[in-house]
């Protein structure tokens, strides 16, 4: 990304929130990188290098100021079609990927080559993905340090160090202090406590539209794995076999949303936040998205009532997509009740390990793909071919585990979803909308949508939406949560199949 000095120089004299993760300034005179709301003196500008990610001000020689905290800026994402991959891989990167797996293999999982995707990330970050990576890995072992009671040893591991060695090394030169240095007034650690809980701070760019979103979580919330209210959003996770909950609540005035975590492997802390961010659209530049849809007549009036609005995520891709084909021709209460139905056939009663009491009414986790592949999902209601379309979803992933993260783009995903029989237009890119986090999908045969849009208790055809939607690109999918949301009672997300 090409950085204007004279622009970012403005920006961080006025300390400009909305700028907050979008570059990082470089201080010649002192050898550390800041944040545009870094409270320190102003440098001159002679001695400011401005760097569009974290990770290339790193890998240019400066180490991560303390007063800002470049590790808890807000992580935006990538929305335009020329960076989905790097959306994706970052996303990857975030969860872990590249702690034990080589470049190649991340290139394998996004669907493009070792070069290609080594290309876009200098194009778009200037740094490797290995840079990326470390980076990560520093900043999320900082944030451990000062916002847990985590053993040091813990810390390492949660961050995907190899070596509680090395790990110390590699943040004493960053630093130049030890991991015991930089713990701000805690005793050095106390080890787990996974009963209680290990609360994360989540960031974000405001404005944040949590109520709305809520709204739109509360209907859907499925029986036994998920609660959700004004204050709160809580479900269970399962991450390879071992069972753990977790809770976010919004924070008053602040620009994080709190998360707890209840998880008996420390390892997944990375993969569980990562996770947590795609559910809550953490990485969207709210403000850009607002006054982009603001221009609209059809969209102005909801963007100036709902600022901050969000694409309801998915904790897990498979989930969504079961949630998403139970909700065809349906109202969103018969698919949560239907949801809910199949949880307690089939998924997994939940156990959590270390003393850990799971909350009220949440009993189980989702079924695995190679559950649902074969069981008779007729027993809980569903119509036949409803249930053989999930089937057919559930052995492709048996079949492929990563399937639903290769897609290239928006249209790759659309096209790969409906091979699957039974999976029309809408349910693909509601699928690729919340669960692929495409914020460019567009469910346009959906009813709510049309009925929203229409005049005098007549809905408009897609065909005129879509023309409309054209000028939302490539915002569509913020564009639908406004329509949605926009008006209550038209929320009944039906697909009109052909």
């Amino acid at each position: 990304m090409k950085l204007d000095h004279d622009i970012c120089y403005r920006a961080i004299q006025t300390r400009d929130s909305r700028f907050d993760g979008r570059f990082f300034t470089g201080v010649l005179s002192t050898g550390i990188y800041c944040r545009p709301v870094c409270p320190a003196p102003l440098p001159k500008p002679e001695n400011c290098q401005f760097f569009s990610s974290a990770a290339a001000a790193h890998a240019a020689g400066f180490r991560p100021c303390l007063r800002c905290r470049p590790e808890v800026a807000p992580e935006l994402s990538f929305p335009l079609a020329s960076a989905s991959t790097v959306s994706r891989a970052l996303s990857l990167i975030a969860a872990g990927g590249l702690d034990e797996n080589s470049v190649s293999d991340l290139a394998a999982q996004v669907g493009v080559s070792d070069r290609h995707l080594r290309r876009l990330f200098t194009q778009h970050l200037g740094v490797s993905p290995m840079a990326i990576a470390q980076t990560r890995r520093i900043h999320f072992a900082k944030k451990l340090l000062d916002e847990t009671s985590l053993s040091i040893a813990d810390v390492a591991l949660a961050s995907g160090f190899s070596s509680l060695r090395r790990f110390n090394d590699v943040m004493r030169r960053t630093y130049h202090r030890t991991p015991r240095e930089l713990r701000k007034g805690l005793s050095g650690g106390q080890g787990r406590d996974f009963s209680s809980g290990i609360t994360l701070k989540l960031p974000f760019s405001p404005p944040y539209n949590w109520v709305e979103l809520m709204r739109f979580f509360i209907p859907r919330a499925i029986p036994g794995i998920e609660m959700a209210e004004s204050g709160y959003y809580r479900r269970t996770v399962v991450i390879n076999g071992a069972h753990g909950v977790v809770e976010v609540r919004p924070m008053l005035n602040q620009s994080h949303l709190a998360a707890t975590i209840q998880f008996p492997q420390v390892t997944a802390l990375g993969q569980i936040v990562e996770g947590l961010r795609r559910l809550f659209d953490l990485g969207a530049k709210s403000a850009d998205i607002d006054i982009h849809l603001q221009k609209s007549p059809y969209l102005s009036r909801s963007v100036a009532v709902l600022p901050g609005l969000r694409v309801a995520g998915a904790w897990d891709a498979f989930e969504l997509a079961v949630r998403a084909i139970l909700g065809q021709q349906v109202s969103v209460a018969a698919a949560t009740t239907l949801a809910g139905r199949l949880v307690k056939r089939y998924g997994d009663p939940l156990v959590l390990l270390d003393g850990a009491v799971a909350p009220a009414d949440l009993h189980f986790v989702f079924p695995a793909p190679a559950v649902l592949a074969n069981a008779e999902l007729t027993e809980i209601g569903l119509p036949r071919v409803r249930a053989q379309t999930i089937s057919a979803l559930a052995a492709a992933l048996v079949k492929t585990p990563n399937w639903l993260q290769t897609f290239t783009d928006l249209d790759d995903a659309i096209s790969g979803l409906r091979q699957i029989p039974g999976i029309g237009e809408w349910t693909a890119q509601y699928i690729a909308m919340r669960a692929l986090h495409e914020p460019d999908a567009f469910p346009a045969s959906d009813l709510g949508l049309l009925r929203a849009m229409g005049q005098h208790s007549k809905p408009m055809t897609q065909k005129q939406l879509l023309q409309i939607a054209e000028a939302w690109r490539p915002w569509r999918a913020y564009a639908a949560m406004h329509l949605w949301l926009g008006e209550p009672t038209l929320m009944s997300l039906k697909e009109d199949c052909a």
